[in-house]
Order: structure tokens, then sequence, then C-alpha cells
């Protein structure tokens, strides 16, 4: 169906109430990302990862920490978990289309980068590879949607997102 615009500034109305038509759709599929990226790196606290695109595989943890952790209580062979608190402190926020995934806990960049005593072993970057391809559905669903209304694509295309929790 073509739409017959009668002049420059009706297109720019058309285009501005598309933009407008978008961002809340948008704004959707980002909050699916950010809390699938959360989880995601909740879940690698605790067991050794593999490698994964340009991250490398977590190394085993060393001798004395193992020991040390023994000592406490906390579990064995369960990189980066003693108490649950550092896994507790992954979150995400968002607002408009800005993401922010993280965690408060300052050993959590520490364990990310790695120190000059202390290899990386990083949390969220992989967790964001790792759903690569979830994020590139949500991605295309929301800005189909948001071009053409969400009322107005087909599930079977593959773009029903309302509905998924991916």
């Amino acid at each position: 169906m073509t739409k017959h615009l009668p002049s420059l500034a009706a297109m720019a109305l058309e285009v501005v109430a598309l933009e407008a038509g978008m961002v809340p759709i948008l704004h959707r599929g980002l909050e699916k990302i950010a809390g699938k990226i959360e989880r995601t790196a909740k879940s690698e606290i605790g067991s050794y990862q593999p490698a994964v695109g340009p991250f490398d595989a977590w190394p085993e943890l060393a001798e004395s920490t193992e020991e040390d952790k023994a000592k406490q209580g906390y579990p064995a062979g369960a990189p980066l978990l003693r108490d649950g608190d550092l896994r507790d402190s992954y979150e995400h926020q968002t607002e408009g289309l800005v993401a922010l995934i993280g965690s408060d806990d300052d050993v959590a960049v520490f364990h990310e980068f790695g120190t000059s005593k202390m290899p990386a072993r990083p949390v969220l970057g992989p967790a964001a590879f790792r759903n690569k391809d979830v994020i590139q559905k949500l991605v295309g669903a929301a800005l189909v949607a948001g071009i053409v209304g969400e009322d107005q694509v087909h599930a079977a295309l593959g773009y029903d997102f309302k509905t998924r929790d991916d």
C-alpha cells in the first residue's frame, strides 16, 4: 500500500510519529535483552566457564584460594562463589534506549579484568556474547514492530516478541 504525502512537512510528521512509536517498543526489547544478560551473568558465577568468542576459559582457582574457601566453609571448585553476594549483586536498569548491566560490588571489576595477582574471570562480556543471537533477534523484532506496528506483524515471521521471554 502506497501512502500519498502532500508535502515534505507531512512526510516529516510521519517520520516523527514513526520514531515516537518505535521508542517504547525498542525499550521493551532492550529491557528483555538486559534481563537476559543479567540472568546469564548470574548463572556463570560458581561454575568454570569455557571460552566464548574473544573471552578465554576461566582458569582453575589457585590451591591457596581453594584452601581458604574450604576453611571458611565455602564450596570448592566454585569460582567467584562464596556466599552468593557477588552473584546477587549483578543487576540491570533500562531507561529509554540505554541499558546498564553490572554489579555495584567493587570485587566484580577485579574478576572481570583480573589484577597483577589474579587472572581475569570475565562475567559480563561472555554473558553478552552468549546471548548474541537473542540480542540480534530481539533488536530485529523491535525494529520491525516499531516500523510497521506491533499488531501488523504476524507471529509466523518470528517477530512476536511481546509474549516471549528470550
